[in-house]
């Protein structure tokens, strides 16, 4: 038990909800103000989680002094605002995923938290799972020796937000969500691929994005659905390293194999996940005594052994146990928002690759890249 942390959440939807279900299992995270557009839903939220104080007009929760942090849970194009505005209040930023937009809007709050000296935190849920950390243990012990590919793959049988039923149409509207399965699904597991091989940089991607399956008719007429369902990429890094990419929001397949990292020494396979359900265990594979090994581990029992043994562990148990023991001080921040940039590059490299219809570069994206944040 540390100091309390003071929250302020912007966005009383979906993810809200979410993130207040969060914090309520986080002794030292008091959420102090809820603020909405719809003053009545965010009333009616404040009921659900005890929060006092509500709002209607992000500015207003700003002005209170007694607020260290802001919770941005809006949509994509609404990100950069209200965090630069946040950040330049004096607060500390958390926001829900993707950073931005745009990777130039992201760039724009990088910055901005850098100017004000102030910490700026993405979700990126994927970090604190527990196959991540044993990904990571094994990469730091050197069982994988020189990393050279790795897979970023996530799957829904059919999963489109609103037109398969869950969610709102915003999630469809490239003016309002900026992309579709790749900013939705792939921030997640390009993320988690990223912080394992040490985020090196991008050099080079091509890629392409696909609308194709049927769409039910009442709800295409409610809708305007202008993203992609199903995004491919692949990435070429400075090194000599790649990845590519499959992120299926809908897709004619029963499955699609967990995300996996290669190296000279060892390969690491990521459980497959499916609408949740996992399809396929952690796994380990490398060669011993000229006998090729395929390990898997018991994550349950590292993590419960890790639990008691490594300090400040629970600090790493979520996005958001994470964030409130780097604002107590008892960590340091990951370097999640520039691994957030760096997913937000590749998926705006593969939206680009897709458009001009060839393999684009670094600079390339750097030159077409432009905000799409919606003014306040």
């Amino acid at each position: 038990m540390g100091r309390k942390v003071r929250i302020g959440i912007v966005g009383a939807g979906l993810i809200g909800k979410a993130h207040l279900r969060n914090y309520a299992k986080i002794a030292d995270a008091e959420v102090v103000a809820v603020c909405d557009v719809n003053e009545r839903e965010a009333q009616n939220v404040a009921e659900q989680f005890q929060v006092p104080h509500v709002y209607s007009d992000f500015k207003e929760l700003l002005k209170r002094d007694d607020i260290e942090a802001i919770d941005v849970c809006l949509h994509n194009n609404l990100h950069a605002p209200v965090t630069v505005a946040a950040l330049q209040a004096g607060k500390d930023v958390y926001c829900e995923k993707p950073i931005a937009g745009t990777y130039y809007d992201g760039t724009v709050m990088l910055d901005m938290a850098a100017q004000c000296g102030k910490n700026l935190h993405i979700q990126l849920g994927t970090l604190y799972r527990k196959e991540t950390k044993a990904a990571k243990a094994l990469i730091d012990g050197g069982m994988l020796g020189k990393l050279y590919h790795a897979r970023a793959t996530g799957h829904r049988r059919r999963g489109r937000p609103f037109i398969d039923g869950y969610g709102t149409p915003a999630f469809l509207n490239q003016e309002i969500a900026a992309g579709g399965a790749l900013i939705d699904m792939g921030v997640y597991h390009i993320a988690q691929m990223l912080y394992l091989l040490d985020t090196p940089k991008v050099e080079r991607i091509s890629g392409k994005g696909y609308r194709e399956m049927e769409v039910d008719a009442k709800r295409a007429q409610q809708a305007e659905f202008n993203v992609e369902e199903l995004g491919l990429g692949f990435v070429k890094f400075a090194g000599g390293a790649t990845m590519d990419v499959c992120e299926a929001w809908s897709i004619h397949l029963g499955s699609i194999e967990g995300c996996s990292v290669v190296g000279t020494k060892g390969g690491i396979r990521m459980p497959a996940y499916s609408d949740q359900a996992v399809l396929a265990p952690f796994s380990y594979h490398t060669t011993a005594c000229d006998i090729d090994l395929n390990c898997t581990v018991n994550l349950d029992e590292m993590d419960g052994r890790w639990n008691q043994l490594k300090e400040n562990y629970d600090a790493y148990a979520s996005s958001q146990h994470h964030w409130i023991a780097a604002l107590q001080g008892r960590v340091e921040l990951l370097p999640t928002a520039h691994i957030a940039l760096q997913t937000m590059l590749i998926s705006e490299g593969i939206y680009l690759s897709d458009r001009l219809g060839r393999e684009v570069s670094f600079d390339e994206i750097m030159e077409h890249s432009r905000s799409t944040a919606i003014p306040l």
